[in-house]
Order: C-alpha cells, then sequence, then structure tokens
C-alpha cells in the first residue's frame, strides 16, 4: 500500500496500481520494483526485496517484463487489478496493455498479454485457444519472453490462414499416381518413373528420369487406397494442398515445408510449416525458428488439429514499434 505524494500522479498520468480510498495506491509487487527503479519510491522496507522474491521466485522476470511495456510509455493492468477495475479479460491473460495515450478509466485495451520464461513448455492449442478469444475482442494477442539474462522479446500470436492462387486437388489425381510403377527409396518416399501425363505438378520433386516422392508425400499417395496407412505428415500435406498451396521440402529453413501460394518462381514461398512431432518443446526453440522465418521474409506456423480440422497457429515478431525490450542490462 503506497500513500506517498507521488499516488495521484501515478495512477492518472501512468495507471499503475490500484486506487484506494484515503488517496492510496495498492501496487503489486513487480509494479513496486518498477517504482523504485522508475519513480523514485523507496522501497516499503529494508528487506522487502528479498522477502517478495522469497515469495515469488517468478517476481525478478514479472519485473522485467513490466519494465518492458512501461518504459516506452504503455499503460499496463496486471491480472490482480482486472476486477477490481471492471475490465473485461480472456482466461489466462496477464496483463491488459493500453497506448500512452490510453488510459484504463477512458477506453478499452488495445492488447491482452502473456509472458513466459524461455525454458517454459510451448503449448500450443492452448496459445490457440487464447489467442481466439482475445482476438474475438479485437485485441492483440502479446507473448513476452524472458531468458536467463532477464532479456526481453515480443512476439504476436494468431491463427493464421494459409492460402495458394493454385486450386485445390483432386483424391482422382493420388489414385492416378498411386497406380503408377515407382522403386522405394530408403528415407521412406518413392522414385516414380516420369509419364507422360503426370496430373498435378504440385506433387513430387521433378528429376530428369520421373519424380521423387517424399515420406510425407509417399504417405499420401498410399493412404488413398489404405486409410490405415495415412499419417499426420501426410494429412497435413493433404490440407495444404487442398488450401491451393504448393508445399515444397523446408530443410534449409529447419521446418518440414515451405509452400508457395502461386506458381514456382513467380514469387518466394511465404510460409513455412513445421511438422507437429518436430515441433520445439519451449519457448527458447520457438523463438529460434520464428526468427529464422522472420529473417528470410516468411511465416512460421505450427499446424493443429481442431474438432477434425487443421488449423495454423503463427508466432510471428510485431511491427518495430511493438517490440518490447527492457533497458539494456550489463
Amino acid at each position: 500500500m503506497y500513500d506517498g505524494q507521488a499516488c495521484d500522479r501515478l495512477w492518472n498520468k501512468s495507471a499503475i496500481g490500484r486506487p484506494m480510498e484515503g488517496r492510496r495506491l495498492l501496487l503489486t509487487p513487480a509494479e513496486v520494483i518498477f517504482c523504485h527503479d522508475h519513480r523514485h519510491v523507496d522501497w516499503p522496507t529494508t528487506n522487502w526485496l528479498q522477502e517478495a522474491v522469497g515469495d515469488s521466485p517468478r517476481l525478478l522476470d514479472e519485473a522485467v517484463v513490466v519494465e518492458s511495456l512501461r518504459v516506452p510509455g504503455n499503460k499496463l493492468v496486471i491480472h490482480q487489478n482486472f476486477d477490481a477495475l471492471e475490465l473485461a479479460y480472456a482466461d489466462s491473460t496477464w496483463g491488459l496493455r493500453w497506448t500512452s495515450e490510453g488510459h484504463p478509466r477512458s477506453g478499452d485495451p488495445v492488447s491482452e498479454v502473456r509472458w513466459f520464461h524461455a525454458s517454459e513448455h510451448l503449448d500450443v492449442d492452448d496459445l490457440y485457444a487464447w489467442s481466439e478469444r482475445v482476438s474475438s475482442k479485437g485485441r492483440i494477442p502479446e507473448i513476452l519472453v524472458v531468458d536467463d539474462e532477464h532479456a526481453v522479446v515480443t512476439y504476436r500470436v494468431a491463427r493464421a490462414e494459409p492460402e495458394g492462387m493454385m486450386g485445390g486437388f483432386t483424391e482422382t489425381d493420388l489414385e492416378h499416381i498411386a497406380g503408377l510403377s515407382g522403386s522405394p527409396l530408403d528415407n521412406g518416399g518413392r522414385f516414380i518413373v516420369d509419364s507422360d501425363n503426370w496430373p498435378e505438378e504440385r506433387i513430387g520433386v521433378p528429376h530428369p528420369g520421373g519424380r521423387v516422392l517424399d515420406a510425407s508425400t509417399n504417405q499420401m499417395i498410399g493412404s488413398h487406397n489404405d486409410a490405415g496407412r495415412d499419417a499426420v505428415g501426410a494429412d497435413i500435406l493433404r490440407d495444404l494442398l487442398r488450401r491451393g498451396l504448393h508445399p515444397r521440402p523446408g530443410f534449409k529453413y529447419g521446418t518440414r515445408w515451405r509452400c508457395y501460394d502461386r506458381t514456382l518462381g513467380e514469387s518466394h514461398a511465404p510460409w513455412l510449416v513445421i511438422h507437429p512431432a518436430e515441433a520445439p518443446h519451449d519457448w527458447r526453440g520457438a523463438c529460434l525458428a520464428s526468427r529464422l522465418a522472420s529473417g528470410v521474409g516468411k511465416t512460421w506456423l505450427h499446424p493443429l488439429q481442431i474438432d477434425g480440422v487443421w488449423s495454423y497457429l503463427s508466432i510471428t515478431r510485431p511491427p518495430a514499434d511493438s517490440r518490447w525490450n527492457n533497458p539494456n542490462r550489463r
């Protein structure tokens, strides 16, 4: 509970804390650290920081997240104050963010925020459900990730609907290819001697003597006559083709597929699609994958099945003016 002379300014100007009777502010522990570092507010007691970290081992990480959001001028309300301030929010949201011009008393937030340590588990199902709840309110789902030296990086998560301009494909095409003679390859794929009427240019990689099918494509072809042979990779590949995309191997980008939305040679592939079994298990891996994709001008997508339908979660870097980072530390 803070009752110093800065109370009115902290709330009215910066939306810090929760206003209480008697012109006092109730601050969360992370807000106490921010006010001490950036608003010249004394510690509540001499040993307060040590005791607070002992009570909450995540406090120091949470404090740098607060710092990253507030130093650029954003207003931030942390989850402990949502109900008291009568604010609407999605389940699992940690904080609500307003721009420097906004304020909780006069408008809705522009984004809802969650944060994770880089070593924490990446739960794409939970992220997808949360991002849908946030997006339905017209807000941005923002993620801040903290590493072991208290550096912070910002990402946005959202449902993606990759679509191409090359039309769908028919099971008749698979039936035709399944009937062609070929030889198995030791990587699980298949080599098919070229025929005069290859039905679908997006299936298989051209070879001077025919077509090379990778393991997922071979499974997709085989599943036409034997549903029991279908596999996750083959099912995702079928969905990508139905979306009018041209999937090609994504090995050099660290993913299963790179997907073009138009004829090869007309443009670069805008999407990189991971196989769920090969996806990163923590935020450290997710950040690496997303940064690699961003560096080559592509969007990293994680497929997940919702009610029997394939959906895609994107984890992307936000625009340059929305990348919240804490001040440089030694």
